[in-house]
């Protein structure tokens, strides 16, 4: 099998809903990866985050191994021990009170805003069902969480989207002050926003946002699908706010690879749902679960998180100095790079792909989520390749 070959398959038998990089992946190690025809590459997106322990982690292979030895999948009308296990170390790490399991972020986000809706009924009526989320935020595909999204370009084709979203701008409190009244349930926000430039909250922006989710008894939704799970160099990057949300929607680094999403709840939010009011036929599956206790085990072993900071920084100061780079922003390692006027983030990543370099965009920025474990010597491979596409296009 070549490259090609996969290339020739996907075209004929899958939906093209992708706009792929000419990249068939075939194994890999850490942050190395190696194609069909034996190319090697330095992978700076992770599956767009997923990875947050590279490429078939030993310690995350044996646990997934194991469980699959043992049962993989039991309907949600019985118990199992990594679905516990799981929850109660997501409690114990981050004080909160209760755990949904889903499959994806997006759900994680639809059964957020159920929560707040819910929970707005109960308390102040009906009319109590509005979210406020903000201007270029991403919250997911489903019909229902492309509503949320606050990104006009997510706003076609698939009309009508689920009513009852208001947008307010980033970091403008006067604008966010006047969006709220009685019909207000909750806000959702991401701390950076990853697919809308990599755009960092203002601190201060966040902790008046907490104080008047509390003065309006509205629950304070943090989307950290991308941002959670040591990404940004705290195990949730609400830590680095001083704030404390109702609820937090996690996903990707959780699962190391395999598909979860999780709810943590606080105390007000962890009574509101009901049996039967919420469900997941996949949700807290064992083998991903047992996945996941593996990933925290390694995101909360002693020095692992200040290594995720000491590396972020270090990669953000290569950097600064390459040729055609304007400006990084980001928070640990959830970097965004903004380019000088004539360079092309798509075209570039492109280039990278041909040279042995995976990476991401955000708009119309690169954008770099490498596996949290990535080592120095990765890392400095990643930056060459990194500066010899950048070279080529300022200086041609």
């Amino acid at each position: 099998m070549t490259n090609q070959d996969v290339f020739s398959k996907d075209s004929t038998y899958v939906a093209h809903t992708y706009n792929r990089f000419p990249v068939a992946v075939q194994s890999g190690c850490g942050a190395t990866v190696k194609d069909f025809d034996g190319k090697e590459y330095i992978d700076f997106g992770s599956g767009i985050g997923a990875n947050a322990l590279g490429f078939c982690n030993e310690g995350w292979v044996k646990a997934v191994t194991e469980q699959l030895h043992l049962v993989q999948h039991t309907s949600n009308l019985f118990y199992t021990l990594p679905d516990v296990l799981l929850a109660e170390r997501l409690c114990e790490i981050t004080g909160y009170s209760k755990v949904f399991f889903c499959n994806s972020g997006a759900e994680a986000n639809e059964g957020a805003i159920k929560l707040a809706r819910k929970y707005g009924r109960e308390k102040k009526g009906d009319h109590c069902h509005q979210i406020i989320t903000l201007r270029n935020s991403f919250h997911g595909r489903t019909v229902t969480t492309l509503a949320a999204t606050g990104q006009d370009s997510f706003h076609q084709h698939f009309f009508p989207f689920t009513e009852g979203f208001q947008y307010v701008s980033i970091n403008d409190r006067q604008q966010l002050s006047d969006a709220i009244d009685d019909s207000v349930c909750g806000i959702m926000v991401e701390l950076v926003q990853g697919e809308g430039g990599v755009t960092v909250l203002d601190k201060e922006y966040a902790q008046y946002l907490e104080t008047l989710c509390k003065e309006n008894d509205i629950l304070l939704i943090v989307d950290e699908v991308q941002t959670g799970i040591g990404r940004t160099g705290t195990f949730l990057c609400c830590e680095q706010y001083h704030i404390r949300p109702n609820i937090i929607t996690l996903a990707k680094g959780l699962g190391a690879g395999l598909p979860i999403g999780a709810i943590l709840m606080d105390k007000t939010s962890g009574e509101i749902f009901q049996p039967g009011q919420h469900g997941s036929t996949f949700g807290g599956n064992p083998v991903v679960c047992a996945g996941g206790i593996e990933v925290l085990k390694q995101v909360c072993t002693e020095g692992f998180l200040s290594s995720v900071s000491a590396k972020a920084a270090h990669l953000k100061g290569l950097l600064v100095t390459l040729p055609g780079v304007a400006d990084v922003s980001g928070l640990g390692l959830m970097i965004g790079v903004t380019l000088k006027e004539g360079l092309n983030a798509r075209e570039i990543a492109s280039r990278c792909a041909e040279n042995g370099l995976l990476i991401l965009t955000a708009k119309t920025k690169l954008r770099i989520m490498p596996p949290l474990n990535i080592t120095l010597e990765e890392i400095k491979r990643g930056i060459d390749v990194l500066c010899k596409c950048l070279s080529e296009q300022t200086y041609s």
